[in-house]
């Protein structure tokens, strides 16, 4: 049986036993990520476009950013309400929380 190292640290869980940020749910399914709850009103989708190797690691390098309606009344090209590219997830996730802070609190 072996022992965790103290300096790694299991991601906190959000409802559905989902990693997440900030309190938000981060799904991701190879080069795709996606941040926020379907069962809210927006969902932020972050596309890993190209990765960098930092001492032996594959990190993202350029991500695309889109702010999206969960609506599926809307067809799918009327979905996305905001886009934009960042260096890195650390930005990229950055951009994206504000957005669905900002997105999700006019929808209150």
């Amino acid at each position: 049986m072996s022992e965790k190292k103290k300096s790694e640290k299991s991601a906190p869980k959000a409802q559905g036993g989902f990693p997440s940020y900030k309190g938000r749910p981060l799904v991701r399914s190879g080069d795709t990520l996606y941040y926020g709850s379907m069962t809210e009103k927006y969902v932020v989708k972050l596309d890993v476009k190209s990765k960098k190797d930092v001492q032996g690691l594959q990190v993202a390098d350029k991500v695309s950013v889109q702010l999206m309606s969960t609506d599926a009344e809307i067809r799918n090209r009327k979905q996305i309400v905001k886009t934009s590219e960042k260096e890195g997830l650390y930005l990229a996730l950055d951009i994206a929380d504000a957005w669905l802070t900002r997105e999700l609190g006019k929808a209150e």
